[in-house]
């Protein structure tokens, strides 16, 4: 993870104004890939003490629009984000329980997977969500 330092760096690079709940969320989905909007407000008021939900959920755009931050909505799904943004991985989600992991992209460079037809569309990224069940899960479904 990031010290603080680095993720300061991230967000003048980023041309953001270094704020502590910009650094607290950035430092939260760093430490917690895939987490909630209800977890990142969490783990940010741990940190910072009381912090609204509309300047968490303001900041939360402000690094996405930045690219500092990725935000994914699998089917059925709040939407989470993630600190791995620059490249085409996908994830896996179990049906049951709803945990996330990171898929490196199977093939190819970034669109990994080629369209049949594009209709004229300058394609940029492939999203590729596989539906499977963790191993604790499973597990309990024997």
């Amino acid at each position: 993870m990031p010290s603080t330092s680095e993720l300061d760096l991230l967000l003048r690079a980023a041309s953001l104004r270094v704020t502590r709940p910009r650094v607290a969320v950035l430092s939260a989905v760093h430490a917690h890939p895939h987490a909630d909007t209800d977890s990142i407000i969490r783990l940010v008021r741990r940190d910072l003490g009381e912090v609204s939900h509309q300047a968490v959920y303001d900041v939360l755009r402000a690094l996405t629009g930045a690219g500092l931050l990725r935000r994914i909505q699998p089917s059925g799904s709040v939407a989470r984000y993630e600190a791995r943004v620059g490249d085409n991985h996908h994830h896996v989600v179990c049906r049951s329980c709803g945990a996330i992991a990171d898929v490196d992209c199977a093939v190819g460079e970034a669109p990994c997977l080629t369209a049949s037809d594009d209709h004229g569309f300058a394609i940029e990224e492939a999203e590729v969500t596989y539906w499977a069940r963790c191993p604790e899960c499973a597990a309990l479904a024997v």
